[in-house]
């Protein structure tokens, strides 16, 4: 057994330590010059953001939930429409529909990704349907070609909501240029972190881009003077600022999550008795950023405790399908409707896999959870 060692499931603080100096200068240009709403910095960060998520546009919000809800404005998405979108997924994702006046349209997911189950989809779209939301989830993008001719056919928009997945591929297409539009966040957990609530949408539509442009300002293209009714859905220039720096870092980061997820792998499926009760990530995408790692777990409540014993971090992605929650109980959704989401909510456990992990960390981990799943064996094999 290695030695006892604290491991958060993230340490945003040793990022900022590298990163001191340049992020420090960033912020103090923005400050120097006051122009902190619109300053150049926003129109340089979505320069850099569209590049490199392989899009046309890009155009900075205030937050990932915003991104969606502006995305969905954008496509006049309201009253008596619906999305199909996932169950297994952030809040904002149903949320954002919801507050349209739409109808969030749910579909299982497949249980080997997480991610929404494009077998099923077809057969959830309606006369009503105005888009089909999938989410790239834990850093992994969904299955998007069949998604994409599905949206063909019945003529409706995609929505990759890709709040966890900036620079993750499908085919070599990176997530955000392959739909309708992309809805990223920067809420400062993600690989590429803000210090604060921000986000932004891509698209390749020049048409679509001004619109969300004219939307974020509350709905004019000239001060004061409004053709419809938008949001105040703007990036702060700080944010902007300090994304800039750190996006020339987010593929040298995004390797050594890779990195990290490929020996937390290799160790799990290297021990018989490790591997029969915990599942690492299936990784079926041509790039996946791992902004979780996720294990699969029966006894995840008793594996989530016993690691807290152990100073490991760890949280639960997510506890609560969306067609359990309490504020979509008048969607008519029972328990039973969407069965894999339902064991994903019961089953799935987040990992530290953030880049700055030492050897001595990861070990560590990977030791406990041996030790977890020989504590159970024995525990077992002693009551016959």
């Amino acid at each position: 057994m290695t030695k006892p060692v604290v491991v958060p499931l993230l340490d945003l603080k040793a990022q900022y330590t590298q990163l001191r100096e340049e992020i420090r200068a960033a912020v103090d240009r923005v400050l120097e010059s006051q122009l902190c709403i619109n300053g150049p910095e926003v129109a340089q960060l979505e320069r850099e953001v569209a590049r490199y998520s392989q899009a046309r546009h890009c155009v900075g919000v205030s937050s990932g939930t915003d991104a969606l809800l502006l995305s969905l404005m954008a496509l006049d998405v309201g009253p008596g429409d619906e999305v199909v979108t996932t169950p297994y997924t952030f809040f904002a994702t149903a949320g954002s529909i919801s507050r349209l006046g739409a109808k969030p349209v749910f579909v299982d997911i497949d249980p080997v990704t997480f991610n929404i189950d494009v077998a099923k989809i077809e057969e959830a779209i309606t006369p009503r349907t105005k888009a089909i939301m999938p989410v790239h989830l834990f850093g992994q993008c969904a299955d998007m070609d069949p998604i994409l001719a599905i949206a063909k056919k019945h003529k409706v928009a995609v929505i990759e909501d890709a709040a966890q997945a900036i620079g993750s591929e499908y085919k070599g297409k990176r997530a955000g240029s392959m739909g309708t539009v992309g809805c990223f966040s920067f809420f400062p957990s993600k690989n590429l972190g803000a210090v604060g609530d921000a986000g932004a949408v891509t698209c390749n539509d020049d048409a679509l881009a001004r619109r969300l442009v004219k939307l974020r300002g509350h709905g004019a293209d000239v001060k004061y003077y409004h053709d419809e009714v938008g949001g105040n859905f703007r990036l702060d220039t700080i944010h902007a600022a300090v994304l800039s720096v750190k996006l020339q870092y987010l593929d040298q980061w995004t390797a050594a999550r890779q990195a990290n997820a490929a020996f937390y792998t290799k160790a799990i499926e290297a021990d018989p008795v490790l591997r029969s009760m915990i599942a690492p990530p299936s990784v079926v995408a041509s790039r996946h950023i791992f902004n979780q790692y996720v294990v699969r777990t029966k006894d995840r409540d008793g594996l989530k405790d016993f690691l807290k014993v152990r100073q490991i971090g760890t949280e639960i992605y997510y506890p609560v399908a969306m067609h359990q929650q309490k504020c979509f109980a008048d969607l008519g959704y029972r328990k039973g409707d969407f069965p894999h989401s339902e064991e994903a909510a019961q089953t799935t456990l987040a990992l530290p896999i953030y880049p700055e992990l030492s050897d001595a960390q990861k070990r560590y981990v990977m030791d406990s959870l041996a030790a977890f799943a020989a504590e159970k064996t024995a525990r077992r094999a002693a009551a016959g």
